[in-house]
């Protein structure tokens, strides 16, 4: 935490975590909606504890072969409770669990101290049976805080123990 921060309510702290799946190539596959879709909203809310909510494409693009109404991702926000169970999953349990980590860099920081981390696949969280898993995806994970700027942020998140590289 800062040092020169006198009241409690200035200090930064974890005002949300959003966890975003974008399903990109998946959506393209036959019957995905009634296949895939399910399988894949059934992991992320066994991840985060709560169910997701689908984005869907608000007009056609040919160019990425999308048309209007089309699943193109689910997004789950996490406040309270539920944001500190997942960062403290994710910060003792997921991240050690990836292959070749040596911690996140610095510039996953923005200048407004919100960190951005993406997994390439859903299967380094324990909630993940790989035997049962059907589907492969990555997801986004996004930690906004009350921070109000990048160094005050970095110091916020080694307060919190989140691996940061020098």
């Amino acid at each position: 935490m800062p040092k020169n921060t006198v009241n409690i309510f200035k200090k930064p702290r974890v005002l949300k975590v959003v966890v975003n799946i974008g399903l990109g190539r998946m959506s393209q596959v036959p019957q995905f909606e009634e296949k895939m879709l399910p399988e894949v909203m059934k992991e992320l809310a066994s991840i985060t504890g709560q169910y997701p909510k689908t984005n869907a494409a608000r007009k056609s693009i040919a160019g990425f072969k999308i048309r209007t109404g089309q699943v193109i991702g689910l997004m789950v926000t996490l406040r309270g409770k539920r944001s500190r169970d997942f960062l403290g999953r994710l910060i003792n349990l997921v991240l050690p669990r990836i292959k070749d980590f040596r911690g996140l860099s610095l510039k996953n920081i923005d200048s407004h101290g919100n960190l951005n981390i993406g997994l390439k696949e859903q299967l380094v969280f324990p909630e993940i049976s790989p035997e049962f898993s059907k589907v492969n995806f990555g997801l986004e994970i996004t930690i906004v805080t009350s921070a109000k700027d990048q160094s005050e942020a970095v110091e916020f998140y080694r307060s919190l123990r989140i691996p940061l590289r020098k």
